[in-house]
């Protein structure tokens, strides 16, 4: 038997293969898709601007965005599309569990094929269909059976997230809170070979089709240290009361986490909760200013508590407290985090199934011996 390879827990700080969709530099605070930092991204461009980015390769011109905009559309408005939400809508009541059976489904309607027997084209049509039904199922299945084409009734305006807010809220948002979600949207689109995005190379790397890809990190994205963290930092908000103090002392001393600090990379402030900080302040307010007092007293408590482990807010904290501003509700954010990823899935599945090499790792066997 060949020499196994000693990794740490987690896989952590080990190198699975090579991307040129994004990097994330923990040490210094700063991540980037393309070689474009990701924060300016989020600041300046539209959701379907760095959509196409990441699939596509680059940020499009006029032209390239009207073509883009229109295959968007139309894969929105495959024949489909319609049944698939109908059918999942009215069986499954929870948003990210209505994605998971949409995209099988809608795969079996379209004929999806297994990625190994597609050429590039074909495999960027289905990355851009099964992405742009996201938004519509997730909408859907949150306002219910008879929601319309955008999860509302509502005419579409072209508009990504726009229309999902439309259809989340019951009307079309003002341009502040259009542009906070677009920001965030894209601010989470992607962030390294995190356990969604490695699930999606994993199974990519078999050659299965893309809803299989996309079903297989959903299902990561879902558990409660992944995804799971936007609306449990909102509910530790609500729990600590005015005075957020005496609140995190006992949480710390029984030896609960506190959600919203902390990541897996990050060292340093973590770019996409200063970004997401900024524009909660630009909103004002008693909840802003509560999570502003509980994020200064959770700091310098947690500096206390762990002094070797920098921990500071991360971008579920102040996501939880942008999307509440937006009129998100909480059992929306993770569905809301799910829209944003699955751009970032395809694009690393596009990746991955240009490589013919099967991702297989070994276990080290650690139990009773072979008697």
């Amino acid at each position: 038997m060949s020499e196994l390879i000693d990794v740490p827990r987690g896989l952590t700080g080990v190198v699975a293969a090579e991307t040129t969709i994004g990097d994330v530099d923990g040490e210094a605070g700063v991540y980037h898709y393309r070689g474009i930092p990701a924060v300016d991204l989020a600041r300046e461009r539209t959701f379907e601007d760095v959509w196409h980015l990441l699939v596509v390769g680059e940020l499009p011109d006029a032209t390239a965005r009207a073509s883009f905009l229109a295959r968007v559309a139309e894969a929105s408005a495959h024949p489909a599309v319609a049944g698939v939400v109908e059918t999942v809508v009215a069986h499954v009541g929870d948003p990210l569990t209505a994605l998971r059976a949409a995209w099988p489904l809608l795969a079996s309607a379209r004929g999806t094929r297994p990625l190994y027997d597609l050429d590039e084209g074909a495999r960027l049509d289905d990355a851009i269909a099964f992405a742009a039904v996201a938004p519509r199922v997730i909408a859907a299945a949150a306002r219910g059976a008879d929601a319309g084409p955008t999860g509302s009734g509502l005419t579409p305006t072209g508009s990504v997230v726009a229309d999902y807010l439309t259809a989340l809220t019951g009307s079309r948002p003002d341009a502040g809170h259009e542009r906070a979600l677009t920001a965030y949207l894209i601010a989470a689109m992607d962030h390294g070979f995190n356990a969604s995005t490695f699930t999606a190379r994993v199974i990519a790397s078999t050659g299965a089709d893309m809803a299989a890809c996309l079903t297989g990190a959903l299902g990561a994205l879902s558990g409660p240290l992944h995804g799971g963290a936007p609306a449990r930092a909102l509910e530790s908000l609500d729990r600590a009361g005015e005075d957020p103090e005496p609140w995190i002392r006992s949480e710390l001393a029984a030896g609960r986490r506190l959600m919203g600090f902390g990541h897996a990379v990050y060292r340093t402030t973590d770019p996409r909760s200063a970004l997401l900080r900024d524009i909660a302040e630009g909103f004002g307010g008693p909840r802003v200013a509560h999570a502003l007092t509980f994020q200064q007293a959770a700091e310098r408590l947690l500096a206390a508590h762990k002094p070797d482990r920098p921990l500071h807010a991360n971008v579920e904290f102040y996501a939880a407290v942008v999307m509440e501003e937006c009129g998100i509700p909480p059992e929306m954010f993770t569905p809301t985090f799910a829209l944003a990823r699955t751009v970032g899935w395809t694009a690393h599945v596009l990746e991955q199934a240009r490589d013919p090499k099967i991702i297989r790792p070994s276990a080290r066997y650690v139990g009773r011996p072979l008697s």
